[in-house]
């Protein structure tokens, strides 16, 4: 065999290796700047300007965090614990009204009980917000502002508008960590599609009650959590 045939068996060889190994590459490296950023959000720009605007240094961030919590599940959250949760995040709104500081406070340490039990870190807060960054980026913003703002309540140092609007931010992460995993939700997704399709083949127009309002399993539901309403002076 030729010299020059067997570089070029090797070239392809390298060829073949590169392409399986970019294959069987995770995601997350495989993915651009712009790939971090649609995934991560404000978690994405708050990444790179931590790092001065090195923007590899941010990416490099990003990506660890993605091979160290992408493939975490969430815990399922019985519906018994989740009614419960409901009722206490309610309570804590009402005590708002006449103890601003210590609903913050409350709602700091309620949640952070929610993200544990949904299977999240709960040692240390640092690697809880990072592994929340993963999979709920576009929330985790107010979830910080909770945490920073029930950390300085005690010295008397945020006022009443600092704190509603704190309480009222981090509830979207608290609603998004209620509801059932999100599996759940892409499977009553596909049956409602489906049903509906059916009804179009079978001719029928009539509205009936979809599954959300008929069969679908409680918890599943979206619970309402509405303010309680005009706030005090703290």
């Amino acid at each position: 065999m030729s010299t020059g045939v067997l570089i070029t068996l090797a070239i392809l060889a390298v060829t073949a290796v590169a392409i399986v190994a970019l294959v069987l590459a995770p995601p997350v490296l495989q993915s651009s700047g712009s790939g971090l950023r649609r995934r991560f959000g404000p978690e994405y720009d708050r990444a790179v300007e931590q790092r001065d605007g090195d923007t590899k240094a941010a990416h490099k961030e990003l990506s660890e965090r993605v091979r160290r919590y992408g493939t975490l599940s969430m815990r399922p959250l019985p519906e018994d614990e989740r009614v419960q949760y409901v009722a206490q995040w309610a309570g804590v709104q009402e005590q708002f009204v006449d103890s601003p500081a210590a609903a913050v406070a409350e709602a700091d340490r309620l949640l952070g009980r929610l993200v544990r039990d949904r299977g999240f870190p709960a040692d240390a807060y640092d690697e809880q917000v990072d592994a929340l960054s993963v999979h709920h980026a576009e929330h985790l913003g107010g979830y910080r502002r909770l945490h920073a703002v029930a950390s300085r309540t005690g010295d008397g140092k945020a006022d009443t508008e600092e704190m509603r609007e704190a309480l009222v931010g981090a509830r979207d992460l608290f609603e998004a960590l209620i509801i059932a995993h999100p599996k759940e939700g892409h499977e009553r997704l596909r049956t409602r599609r489906a049903r509906r399709m059916q009804r179009r083949r079978d001719g029928g127009g009539t509205a009936v009650p979809g599954p959300r309002e008929k069969d679908e399993p409680k918890s599943g539901r979206r619970f309402h959590l509405p303010w309680t309403g005009p706030t005090r002076s703290a």
